[in-house]
């Protein structure tokens, strides 16, 4: 016999980490291939892992309510004819190599539950790589440190003894992000080093760990708390979204166009198909779909608004993938993606943002749904808001937003001279990341859009 080690795999994009909520198999507990080995929790979505081979659980790593990061062994697999000098983990390879876009820093840090890079997977403004197939020089013994830790450790030259005597705040001592920057920072005072004057040879972009310590902390104002104020502690979903928001304005300089549109063609066209569609289809046709397929033109039309940023070069993504903005009832929010927009048809679009609305709702949404996002959607107007300005998912240069549809008199040109007549109206805004979408291109393609919308065939089959 053998020992299989359960890696935690790869739950979706940005995603670095995973609450473990409930171990569904117990110590002895026989386990079928594919079988259901425990239940995680991340930011973005709830799932099962399961076990690629079939066994025996003979140890749990982690316990209930820890955090593992991806690529952590989190139990081991008794396997029958397997050599018993044959340690494997063969879901290696599915987390072995992880890309962190620069929008965000992929950071993951103990006792913060935070990630950085992609939506916290946002971006700290760094680009760092963690590969779990690679040994680092730092080996810990009875002390926990998360991958982020090890790699700082190492970047910054620690021995073991160094980073064993830092004092940890994070989850039963465990050592954080801000724990040994704060410990490198005292070091290098310590030593008379200037880290600013460090050389920056890890990376082709000038974001290193020496420059972010160098940096000094914005000052924090503390809110004043009275007698009758009631302290709310932030759940999981929040603090992540919270963190990603604020970094994403810390790596983006964020820029907004606004339009005005003329959806009446549209809003009379629905009225006219809406019944009839929903009884073929069984399902409401709703004006999301409708302006994700606007969006998806006017994104083929240009190009380098559906990139990304990468220190000093510009990623032009090959697919169009909408993220679809969606509140949930706790409040919180989530963006599953339509993957491939551009290429499904209205009656298709329409299904999908359905299908994922329903999904998110009721939190079935998989790790595949909410990965791979190139551009963003948001539907505020869904609140009664007439305007909005959103912050960019990051890594994505841009987000869209469109507000409340709204009867208002406009002044129509026909053949007859200028008159006044009652319109559907409706704003559309766009942040876009300034770095590389400029005003030009942001307010041409927010007005293609609008204008797609416009020119809507009040004639259309569906």
């Amino acid at each position: 016999m053998g020992i299989y080690k359960l890696l935690l795999p790869k739950m979706g994009e940005s995603v670095s980490e995973a609450t473990i909520t409930r171990w569904l198999k117990e110590v002895g507990d026989v386990i079928e291939e594919d079988e259901s080995v425990i239940e995680v929790a991340t930011d973005k979505v709830d799932s099962d892992v399961p076990s690629p081979v079939g066994g025996r659980l003979v140890k749990k790593i982690f316990a209930e309510n820890e955090v593992a990061q991806v690529g952590d062994i989190i139990a081991h697999i008794e396997v029958d004819g397997m050599d018993s000098s044959e340690e494997t983990a063969a879901n290696v390879p599915a987390v072995a190599k992880e890309e962190v876009p620069v929008a965000q820093s992929t950071f993951v840090e103990e006792g913060a539950d935070e990630t950085v890079t992609e939506e916290l997977v946002i971006p700290g403004t760094e680009l760092l790589k963690e590969d779990v197939s690679t040994p680092t020089t730092i080996h810990s013994t009875n002390r926990f440190y998360s991958p982020l830790v090890k790699n700082i450790a190492q970047e910054e030259g620690l021995s073991q003894a160094e980073l064993d005597g830092v004092s940890g705040t994070g989850a039963d001592g465990r050592v954080t992000k801000q724990d040994i920057l704060n410990y490198i920072q005292q070091r290098a005072q310590s030593q008379g080093i200037v880290k600013a004057d460090k050389p920056v040879v890890q990376s082709p972009v000038d974001n290193s760990v020496a420059q972010r310590i160098a940096q000094p902390a914005a000052e924090t104002v503390k809110p004043v708390v009275s007698g009758g104020d009631e302290i709310i502690e932030m759940d999981r979903m929040r603090r992540l979204i919270a963190d990603h928001m604020v970094q994403s304005v810390k790596t983006s300089p964020h820029v907004a166009s606004f339009v005005e549109a003329d959806v009446t063609n549209i809003v009379n066209w629905r009225n006219k198909v809406k019944d009839s569609y929903k009884k073929r289809e069984g399902e409401n046709i709703t004006f999301t779909p409708i302006f994700i397929e606007a969006v998806s033109k006017a994104l083929k039309d240009f190009p380098m608004v559906n990139v990304s940023v990468d220190g000093h070069h510009i990623i032009k993504r090959k697919n169009i993938n909408i993220g679809m903005a969606a509140a949930l009832p706790t409040g919180n929010l989530i963006v599953p993606v339509i993957k491939n927009a551009d290429q499904l048809s209205l009656v298709g679009l329409s299904k999908s943002v359905n299908d994922l609305a329903t999904r998110a709702r009721a939190n079935q949404l998989k790790p595949d749904d909410i990965q791979g996002a190139t551009f963003t959607f948001t539907n505020i107007g869904a609140f009664g808001n007439i305007m909005g300005v959103p912050i960019i998912n990051q890594p994505q240069a841009a987000i869209i937003a469109v507000g409340t549809i709204k009867k208002r008199p406009a002044v129509l040109e026909t053949e007859h001279g200028d008159v006044i007549a009652i319109r559907h109206m409706m704003y559309i805004s766009m942040s876009y990341d300034h770095r590389v979408i400029d005003g030009a291109l942001g307010g041409t393609f927010l007005k293609r859009v609008a204008d797609y919308l416009e020119d809507w065939d009040i004639n259309r089959d569906i």
